[in-house]
């Protein structure tokens, strides 16, 4: 039974109709958020938030489900059990190491443990509101997306920010401040940059950018109570390697992240002092990093404090989700493919078949992709760093699962 249930996570008709189900209902619910954003928001635009949560949760969850359920992903979490009290609970900007292909991945399920998943916002490249289902998910749930001039960013910061931290929900606002995933060659144009500004050389992470982070805190200072620094790390000698594909087929990873809340009025207020908060920040999380590949615990050689190890249980919410839209998506589209088949009608057959092989060719792209960037969260506003350190994407995670 094992051995059936391995070959059928890796089957790619299967992951063919994760594929088709993904999409459609990513269609499906963008029409419903073009509906709600031209008949609703003008009029209740708290209803229409609301309603937004679900329809985000809804298909942000489908890839939770693939996590969770499909690959039974680990996910450790090192926190306080002060800090735990206040997750789901409040508006929260979070830091995280941008180190994985699957990072964003990760973040979502601890996002969707604390029912913080549905009001997902982030920083955002602009052309990725063009993007069909997720691009347009995310223009619909009034993301923040960027010019990448700073000047006209730092207004757009501002304007966004006050909007989106009015949710009736917590919205969790990821700074990816790093710009883009770490790799051993702008690792490299890292460090160079870091002993030509006399700063010190990070081993695990690249030198954060800070203008996004300054640039945002003063509008954080009112409706945004604290700050959550996440580290998240992968045992670099595990079989399996953290990427989508072995997510897809099934294989578990084992996921370790640890997180420490930090009140926003203790955060420095002038600009600069606030730019060597996160310099710091990033050194600490460097030598959490270091720690955990040495010792297999973040917090032996690091000089933080120590916080209790908890698991936090899957929920049945994503496999419900996911379960619902395979079936109410690919039920009707082979009901019909098959009438194709036996009418006879090859021109039509042969037209739904070259439907399905574009899904097909939909998915190898959207994986070949995640191996170079996830296109989540633009998070760090380009501040004059390597030109080898560009920004691209992150992730982000929000508000509440009720």
């Amino acid at each position: 039974m094992a051995g059936f249930l391995a070959r059928l996570k890796q089957s790619t008709l299967v992951h063919l109709c994760f594929a088709i189900s993904f999409f459609t209902s990513g269609l499906i619910i963008n029409t419903v958020q073009c509906v709600l954003y031209l008949g609703l928001k003008p009029f209740n635009k708290r209803l229409y938030r609301t309603i937004g949560y679900y329809l985000c949760y809804s298909f942000y969850s489908q890839l939770v489900f693939l996590a969770d359920w499909w690959s039974d992903t680990k996910l450790t979490l090192y926190i306080s059990d002060e800090d735990m009290k206040y997750c789901g609970m409040e508006h929260v900007l979070l830091l995280m190491n941008h180190t994985y292909e699957i990072d964003w991945l990760i973040g979502w399920m601890f996002c969707e443990k604390v029912r913080v998943l549905g009001n997902c916002k982030a920083y955002a490249k602009k052309v990725i509101q063009y993007i069909p289902t997720i691009g347009w998910a995310w223009k619909f749930a009034e993301f923040v997306f960027l010019e990448r001039s700073f000047e006209k960013d730092r207004e757009i910061i501002g304007r966004q920010i006050n909007e989106i931290l009015d949710y009736p929900d917590p919205v969790w606002l990821l700074l990816n401040a790093e710009g883009t995933r770490f790799t051993e060659q702008k690792h490299e144009a890292s460090v160079k940059f870091a002993q030509e500004k006399g700063m010190v050389p990070l081993k695990h992470h690249l030198i954060p950018r800070t203008k996004g982070f300054t640039a945002s805190l003063p509008f954080l200072r009112e409706k945004c109570p604290s700050i959550l620094d996440i580290q998240l790390a992968i045992n670099k000698d595990s079989a399996v390697k953290p990427t989508i594909f072995n997510i897809l087929n099934g294989k578990p990873i084992e996921a370790h992240m640890c997180v420490r809340r930090f009140p926003t009025v203790t955060l420095p207020e002038s600009e600069d002092e606030a730019a060597a908060w996160l310099q710091n920040l990033f050194r600490e999380k460097d030598r959490m990093q270091d720690s955990f590949h040495r010792t297999g615990n973040f917090f032996t050689e690091s000089g933080i404090a120590e916080r209790p190890k908890l698991q936090l249980h899957r929920r049945p919410t994503t496999l419900v989700n996911t379960a619902f839209w395979v079936v109410a998506t690919l039920t009707p589209m082979l009901y019909y493919l098959m009438k194709l088949l036996f009418s006879g009608e090859i021109l039509y057959f042969s037209i739904g078949a070259g439907i399905i092989f574009a899904f097909y060719m939909l998915m190898v792209k959207a994986i070949g992709m995640s191996k170079i960037s996830k296109a989540s969260s633009y998070g760090a506003v380009k501040n004059g760093h390597s030109p080898s350190h560009q920004p691209t994407a992150a992730t982000t995670e929000s508000s509440k699962d009720k």
